[in-house]
């Protein structure tokens, strides 16, 4: 017998050999229809596969982030096998589950695919996938494993092979079709009822612009059709939210080819926003004790030597800058924390000096694939919030949660109310990817846990999602849609002040070492940017919106007025134009609640004899007329309050 242990604590013995689906039948037949896979200790299994030891065990179901994650995966091997019987001859690269869905690499050859071959693809997964075919698995030697894929002429797969041993190779079966894969699988293909595929990308294969472009298949799938339906729903929802889409209509943000992809160029109304932003961050940064440095754009190999960043992402960076002098290497910085420890070595420094918070909003670059550009959220140049706290060992827990504060206060403001802290650890099993020492590692890790825990916050915990120097706290905020982005990152550090030799002097007169925390409460300026856009639809609240107010006059012979108001709302630090177009008031109105502009002041004869305006507010219609002061009085309470969207 084996024993079995369950997360509500308790604990059943099973004859040894059960499989995961041998016990769900013995808790509830409606479990056994239901269950996608098993979570054995800690590693998702396909549900028939025997257990031989005692073990921890959960059941995954639709509910589960695994068992969506199990189904979608197998819904790509679906869609490989529907590939196969529309387009013979198609070779496949890799169809892993992503976040939402899964795709597929696949090569047509000359051929391209188009729209209506996605629709046809669909017809016949949906065939396929009543066939209630059982995913099996099969352990297969290296040997054998080539020799399959070298009669079927699939050099991709052979590639993935070569990388293998034996004892390590897994086929999977369902129906005619076979493919090389480690797993897991749902029961069988019936459990796939509704199907979208839902685009085509190019992708490089292994993500080398050196190798071979192939042809990307995004697809999803549910269990019912229900939930198919409102997802086209939301897909469509975010169509409309799409900050390229809106960036280009509200004038933000532009790219161009000559200037280089990846590397925005904020348009006025775009560089307002974010100055605003910037603002926002750098008034309640000084509040908090935060102090402003400015570093270069480049910076000395060496520096990125001793930080570990050349061997991290020396081969994502910008290739070394020709100088005049022979032998000079400098780069374009990836990070801004090598240049901020540097200003902290620059004098030095005392345990009354501390905690020393340096900030800075700094530009560092990497070089992104071709492929994985996207808009504001994918760039090769942006812009992150970055501070570096340099404090005592008995500080960091203060520190750590004050920082925690100033990440909740900036969602708040911007009504970000749904989010989850994700406290983001070192790979359990790989450690090589990691700087320092394990006991560093120990405390880093433990400080942040503690600090949560403290400050009540909902946590996950993630393995394998640290940084390379250390531990982080990453916070995963839903946006108005329901989808999940993360967004603001704390990080404890003792590692970088290790390689940088960082000291302070103690009351003891001894030289200690202190204890570096990254900060990021927007991450990256792009990136937030791209996201507030599609939180908020566009329609920022006051005090961030690029235009605040237009004033639109019903006539040429009001523009003299229109001026005038203008000018008196200037004084005041309010953001606004003159629509001097000679148009019909209804159309400038139109064209006014299409661009987003929280307020209109309409202006005609009665107005210009009363000095008032008509006011209007975007969405919601007539607000009466009020005297300019009184317009001015109410505009400036809404955007020095800071308020949040309606």
């Amino acid at each position: 017998m084996i024993n079995v242990s369950f997360p509500d604590g308790a604990i059943r013995q099973y004859e040894n050999g059960s499989s995961a689906m041998d016990i769900a039948k013995s808790i509830s037949e409606g479990l056994a229809r239901k269950v996608l896979a098993a979570k054995v200790d800690g590693q998702v299994w396909d549900l028939s596969r025997p257990i031989d030891h005692d073990v921890s065990l959960q059941l995954l179901t639709w509910n589960e982030i695994e068992g969506k994650s199990t189904f979608w995966h197998s819904s790509a091997h679906l869609m490989a096998e529907a590939l196969e019987a529309v387009f013979p001859g198609v070779k496949l690269g890799i169809g892993p589950a992503i976040e939402k869905g899964f795709y597929y690499d696949i090569d047509l050859g000359d051929r391209q695919i188009t729209e209506e071959d996605l629709r046809k693809l669909e017809v016949k997964m949906a065939e396929l996938a009543k066939t209630n075919s059982v995913y099996q698995r099969k352990e297969v030697s290296k040997a054998d494993a080539v020799e399959y894929f070298t009669q079927k002429g699939d050099e991709y797969k052979l590639e993935l092979i070569d990388g293998l041993n034996d004892g390590e190779i897994t086929f999977y079966t369902q129906g005619n079709f076979t493919d090389l894969c480690r797993g897991p699988h749902i029961p069988n293909t019936g459990f796939i009822k509704a199907i979208k595929l839902t685009n085509i990308a190019g992708a490089y294969w292994r993500g080398d612009e050196k190798r071979k472009m192939l042809t990307r298949i995004y697809g999803v799938t549910f269990p019912n059709q229900k939930e198919l339906d409102e997802y086209v729903t939301l897909l469509e929802e975010a169509k409309k939210r799409d900050h390229r889409k809106l960036g280009k209509e509200l004038e933000l943000f532009t790219f161009s080819e000559r200037v280089g992809l990846g590397l925005p160029l904020w348009l006025p109304k775009g560089a307002m926003l974010r100055e605003s932003l910037q603002q926002f961050l750098q008034k309640a940064q000084i509040e908090t004790g935060y102090l402003p440095v400015i570093t270069p754009h480049i910076g000395h190999k060496n520096l990125y030597v001793t930080s570990g960043h050349y061997e991290k992402y020396g081969k994502d960076s910008f290739q070394p800058i020709r100088t005049p002098q022979e032998g000079e290497e400098f780069f374009l910085k990836p990070m801004n924390c090598p240049h901020h420890c540097e200003i902290y070595k620059a004098v030095p420094r005392s345990y009354k000096d501390l905690p020393l918070r340096l900030a800075e909003f700094g530009t560092v670059y990497r070089y992104e694939q071709h492929g994985e550009l996207h808009g504001l959220t994918r760039v090769r140049g942006f812009t992150q919030d970055d501070a570096h706290l340099f404090c005592r060992p008995d500080q960091v827990n203060d520190e750590f949660k004050k920082v925690i504060d100033l990440v909740l206060y900036v969602f708040k403001s911007l009504s970000f109310k749904d989010y989850t802290a994700q406290i983001s650890l070192r790979d359990k099993e790989d450690r090589s990817k990691y700087i320092g020492t394990d006991e560093n590692w120990e405390i880093a890790e433990q400080a942040i846990i503690e600090a949560s825990a403290e400050k009540g916050l909902s946590t996950v915990i993630e393995y394998g999602e640290a940084a390379f120097y250390g531990p982080k706290l990453d916070f995963m905020v839903k946006d108005a849609i329901g989808r999940k982005w993360q967004l603001g990152t704390i990080q404890v550090d003792y590692n970088l002040p290790e390689r940088f030799d960082l000291t302070y002097i103690g009351e003891d007169n001894a030289k200690h070492r202190p204890v570096m925390i990254h900060r990021a409460p927007f991450g990256s300026m792009e990136r937030f940017i791209a996201v507030l856009i599609e939180h908020c639809a566009g329609k920022f609240p006051l005090w961030l919106a690029p235009t605040q107010a237009v004033i639109l006059p019903i006539s040429d012979k009001f523009i003299e007025y229109a001026e005038e108001v203008k000018s008196r709302l200037k004084k005041s630090d309010i953001r606004v134009e003159v629509d001097e177009r000679n148009e019909k008031i209804g159309r400038k109105i139109r064209e006014a609640e299409m661009n987003k502009v929280p307020y209109m002041l309409v202006v005609g004869e009665k107005e210009v004899a009363e000095g008032k305006v008509a006011l209007r507010k975007q969405a919601k219609g007539d607000l009466g007329t009020k005297t300019v002061d009184e317009a001015i009085e109410f505009l400036k309470e809404e955007i020095d309050s800071k308020r949040a969207f309606d």
